[in-house]
């Protein structure tokens, strides 16, 4: 979150960004005060801003104090080497850089693969024959024609036909229960009507 990138002069020493700390000088790339350089007076990691010497502004009291900028609106020009554990962090980056070089040598070294030759062969023959079948079709019709044989009609089978077998009559004796089982059928029962006490005058008399 501290970390802003180096000048062009310090990428050489194997890293692009660092971490600022107290006792770097650095430079303004963006923001209201572009351009003022200066050594890093104090780191506040509350609040992710660093305050450069000489960089103050007035209050309304009349009190001056640091103004505070973020650090990636800065640029660090030169290092302060007098830790340990920075110059341990530059080492070990300088040999990772050192290693990616080497493997892209060895990619460019790769001779390019070989690609096997394609054949094309053209036809030539069959597009003149179509072109010669387009130019000349009159001259093919009458050939046809006497290829035409005339086919002999072909005698239909005649259908064999079948013997027809007469049902025979029902004799007279079966037909009389028949006729007898229809007139049962077709007779209807009509219901007594009862004697009232008038019918049985008229009887009398």
């Amino acid at each position: 979150m501290m970390a802003a990138p180096l000048a062009p002069e310090l990428i050489s020493k194997g890293a692009k960004t660092l971490p600022v700390r107290k006792g770097d000088t650095v430079r303004v790339v963006r923001g209201d005060h572009i351009g003022f350089e200066g050594k890093v007076n104090r780191v506040d990691l509350k609040r992710y801003r660093i305050t450069l010497e000489g960089l103050t502004r007035e209050k309304v009291d009349g009190t001056n104090i640091f103004v505070s900028i973020h650090p990636s609106k800065v640029m660090i020009k030169s290092l302060k080497l007098d830790d340990k554990w920075r110059k341990a962090i530059l080492e070990n980056k300088k040999q990772i850089a050192a290693k990616k070089e080497t493997k892209v040598e060895k990619v460019v070294e790769k001779p390019p693969k070989k690609t096997k030759a394609v054949k094309t062969i053209k036809k030539a023959e069959p597009v003149k024959e179509k072109t010669a079948a387009k130019e000349k079709p009159a001259e093919k019709a009458p050939a046809a024609a006497k290829k035409r044989v005339q086919k002999k009609p072909v005698a239909k089978k005649e259908k064999e036909e079948k013997p027809v077998v007469k049902k025979k009559a029902p004799s007279a004796a079966k037909k009389a229960p028949l006729e007898k089982e229809k007139k049962s059928k077709t007779v209807k029962k009509t219901p007594a009507k009862r004697k009232t006490a008038a019918s049985k005058k008229k009887g009398e008399t």
